[in-house]
Parts: C-alpha cells; structure tokens; sequence
C-alpha cells in the first residue's frame, strides 16, 4: 500500500525566535536548545494525548516531527481532542492535528504520513528508526511489541503514553542514554578548600588580614577566610584533619578570630562584617573532602568506558580521558566557578579568576587526552568538540548513564527478569497506583482477545467486568503478586470504556513532552522505567519495571 504524505513548513526571523525561547535557554542554555532544535521526534497516532505531547515540543521549538496515522477523524476524536476540528472529520488525523499544531510555532517542521504502524512495521520498518524519539499512543499491545524490539535493537528511545479514563501511563524504553548535565537539586560549590591547589594557596597567602582596614575586613571574600581558619586549625590538630560537628564550635571561633581588631581610639561604629558570617554558613558544605562520586566510579568501571573501540560514543571517549585524568591527579577537573558572596567586584574578580584559571588548565588537559584517543582509534577529532569538553568538565561529578529495561521483556519474560520481584516489592492493593499498572496490563490483555477495550458497550459491562476480573486474576497469579485489588478497581477501568478525557490528557502530554526534552538535550534525568498518574487521587508515583 502506497503512503499519502504530506508537509507544512513555516518560517519567521531570527530575532524573534531568540526572543521567544528567553526562558528556556535558562533551563537548558544554547546548546539544550540546539539539541532540541535537532531533534526529529515520531509520533504515532495523533490520539488527545499524542497530540498534548507533541504541543509540548512544538512550543519549546523542537526541530521537526513526523504524525504517523491511518485513521481518519471522527465525531469522537474532535469531541476530545482540542487539536481536531468539526470540519475535518472525514480527513486524516495525522494531517488535521499536524496543521494545527504547526500554528503553534512558525520554526518548527511537521509533515504526517496516511499509514497505520501496522502497516509501516511490516513494509518499511527501517523509518522508525531515523528518528531521535519515537512516542506511541493508542497502540495494541503486538504491535507495541514489534515495535520496541525494533527500536531497542537501533538504539533509538522510545516513549509509550495511554490516557485510560482518569489514569495515565508513561513507559520509556532507552538502551543507553547518557546524562551529562543532571542539574541536581543538591548541588554543591567545588572551592577545594580540604586540598587547595596551587594557584588558590598561593592567592590566599598572598593576603594579609592583618594589615587590612576595617572596611577592607568586611570585604575580604568568605573563601578567604574559611582557607585561612582551616590553616589555623590544622597546625593544631594536624594537617589534614577537619573540623567534626562536634567541633564546630571550636572552628567557628577560629574564624571569629580572624575579624578585625577594634583598636584604641577607633570612633568607627562597629558593624558585623556579614562576610564572617557567610564564612560560618558555608562551614559545612565547603569542608569536605573532595571525592570521586560512586555514580562516576560506576561509570570508569563500565564495559563502554573500558573498552573503547572505533564504533564508541563521544561520551564514553570523554568519560575515558576523565578516568585518566583522575588516575593522575586523584581529583575530578575544577567546575571553575565560585558563588556569589560579600566581596568588593576587585576581590571577587580576581578569586573568580584563580579557579578559573585552574579550570581551565583541567579542560586543557582532558582535551589533549581525548584527542590522543580518537587519534589511536582512528577516528576524527572533530567529533568531540572542545565546547562538549568544557561542558562535561563543568558537570564531571553528577554524569550518569540509564539504562532501561525493553518494554518487549516486561512484556514476554515476566517470570523469568526483574519485573516479578519489583512487582513484589511495590505491590500493595491499598496503593492504587501500582494496582493500575495491572490493570492496564489486563486491558491489553482484553483488547488483544476482544479487539475491543472493556466498558465501551454499556449493554456488555457486567460482562466485560467479569471478563476484565478473569485476566487481572490470570496475570496476577502468574506474576505471584496478590492479594487481589477490591472490586470497585475493575468496576471503575470498566466504565472509563476507554475514554480519553483531555484533562488527564493533558498532564500526561506535558509530563511525556518533558522526558522526550530530556532524553533530546541530555540533560535532566528521565524517569526510570513507568510512571503512573491517578487523576483520581492526583497523585503520581514512578515504578522502574
């Protein structure tokens, strides 16, 4: 069967655009919002939830999408879906959603293809793959099945989204996917303090507290005065030793120590310098030893990392030169940036400069060493570009790596993989979000006996009840994971009769839209593996199956 395809494409200037995306580039800067503007993302089926996933890319500027649908648009789909209108009915849904969503941003591509998946997966299944992320929705289960072993196989993500009456389901399926800006919520300043290199020991020595003035004092930056107090402290106590919880009193005396000397005759009126008490604040999380975090270490000991070939990553060709770097100098590189603090602009400046000269010299070196390994891999040095260094270098302690389970082997080797005993160890009838999870594992089950959803004839819902009981008690035997759920759980999916309401649509899309960002701009962290949304409750919980 020939496919009918179709494309729109607008543009608008330049200025406009940097405009428009302000705020986002100050959650994922320019190089995010390249990424995201690389991007080519599939979705199949333009479904109320497909489409709320694809406004969420389309409005943040992602590069191109494709709608693969064979389904024309009915009364029904208009009814709950806000992108089709009562006069395309009769008229593919992939090209009326795909009209309408390219009204939403002039620098965003779209086309759509006339073709179930179905039939693509069986004439040319290789098209999934030339995508940066495929997004299914509105799919059977065989044939979720056939396409997430082909995608697992060509390495490209793959996102299941379903709006099942007041439930939503994410799946994200990705074989590797590498993470080298994760913003953590728990971030820290990297000021090594503990272990001062050259260039801050020799800064710091280089200033005199004790010749300084009163307002000079109060001006003296707050890393100054913690190097200087540890200093103090440890040519009594030894020197590397630092300062217990118990012991901060005693340091925080040490510092106070340090302040100005009010002398004899000095009619100054006396204000607490607020850059000794920063010094205190910042006591406990500045000093500490500087350590290789268990998830980098995870990532030096990794098959990808160890065995480098011409076929490698750029990631993993950067996480090696790391490795080496960390194997000379015992230490991650220098992120190179200091916080703000009480200072005058001369003194800040110039301390900012210190780390960022020792940054710097770090970068440098990682460079070189991961020129020396394409160079003995036979591979271009272009392909890691010294940008992409620098942003590695800066976020070297929080890179990680997930790695999904396929949705193919949740689906085919319950007994036999992980999924029994996650199930076990999250399965409780009184948290009705997992009990979901099963339930919507059942209603696949139902439609692949029935082809049809349970509930969606209202003269055979005693009937479908009984049905959907019958596969929910199956599975749950199967997987060893009673008790079974009250009654009132299959009643409730019954009568959703698979009914997509656009507000939970709505969360849904905006939640998926929100992974597919991160898994395009590598930064964030996905969820790992399922989440599951409850309108009923508003409540949400993530499962890694």
């Amino acid at each position: 069967m020939a496919s009918t395809r179709g494309k729109f494409e607008t543009r608008s200037p330049e200025n406009e655009k940097t405009k428009k995306y302000d705020r986002q580039l100050r959650l994922w800067g320019d190089h995010g919002q390249s990424f995201l503007e690389n991007a080519r993302v599939c979705l199949i089926n333009a479904t109320a939830t497909g489409t709320e996933i694809l406004k969420g890319l389309v409005l943040p500027g992602i590069g191109a999408f494709t709608i693969v649908d064979g389904n024309n648009v009915t009364g029904e789909d208009v009814g709950r879906n806000f992108f089709l209108l009562k006069h395309s009915i009769g008229s593919n849904r992939g090209s009326a959603a795909c009209q309408q969503l390219l009204e939403l941003n002039p620098h965003v591509r779209g086309d759509y293809i006339d073709e179930s998946c179905e039939t693509l997966l069986a004439t040319n299944p290789s098209y999934f793959t030339t995508f940066s992320v495929v997004i299914a929705t509105g799919m059977p289960e065989s044939t979720v099945l056939q396409l997430s072993k082909l995608l697992h196989v060509a390495n490209v993500p793959l996102l299941l989204c379903k709006s099942f009456g007041q439930i939503g389901y994410i799946r994200l399926q990705t074989p590797e996917h590498t993470i080298i800006e994760s913003h953590p919520d728990d971030g820290f300043d990297d000021l090594r303090l503990t272990d001062p290199f050259p260039g801050l020991r020799k800064h710091v020595d280089s200033i005199d507290l004790e010749s300084l003035s009163r307002a000079e004092h109060a001006h003296v930056p707050y890393i100054v005065i913690l190097l200087k107090a540890l200093d103090r402290w440890r040519e009594k106590h030894g020197p590397t030793s630092l300062p217990t919880y118990s012991e901060k009193k005693d340091f925080e005396s040490i510092i106070e120590s340090l302040k100005f000397k009010h002398h004899e005759g000095d009619d100054t009126p006396h204000v607490e310098p607020l850059n000794f008490e920063e010094a205190i604040k910042a006591r406990a999380r500045t000093l500490r030893k500087t350590e290789i975090p268990d998830n980098v270490k995870k990532l030096f000991e990794d098959k990808e990392c160890e065995n480098l070939n011409p076929k490698s990553k750029p990631f993993w060709i950067m996480v090696r030169a790391l490795r080496d770097f960390v194997a000379v100098n015992g230490t991650l590189p220098l992120r190179g940036s200091i916080p703000d603090m009480t200072s005058d602009s001369d003194s800040y400046v110039r301390l900012a400069g210190v780390y960022k000269t020792e940054a710097d010299k770090h970068c440098e070196d990682i460079c070189n060493r991961v020129n020396e390994i394409l160079t003995a891999l036979g591979k271009p040095l272009d392909i890691v570009c010294e940008p992409e260094i620098h942003i590695l270098c800066r976020n070297s302690h929080t890179l990680d790596v997930l790695r999904t389970r396929p949705i193919f082997e949740e689906y085919e080797r319950p007994k036999s993989n992980l999924i029994t005993d996650s199930l076990r160890n999250n399965y409780q009838p009184e948290e009705p979000e997992i009990v979901y999870y099963v339930l919507l594992r059942a209603v696949d089950k139902f439609f692949e006996s029935f082809k049809r959803y349970p509930g969606c004839l209202t003269h055979l819902m005693e009937t479908d009840i009984s049905k959907l009981k019958s596969i929910y008690s199956k599975l749950v035997q199967e997987w060893g994971i009673g008790p079974f759920p009250k009654d009132d759980l299959i009643h409730e999916m019954c009568r959703f009769g698979a009914s997509e309401l656009h507000t939970i649509a709505s969360v849904v899309g905006g939640c998926a839209a929100q992974e597919v960002i991160k898994v395009v701009t590598h930064q964030y962290v996905p969820i790992n593996n399922t989440f599951i949304f409850n309108g009923i409750l508003c409540t949400s919980t993530t499962f890694d199956l």
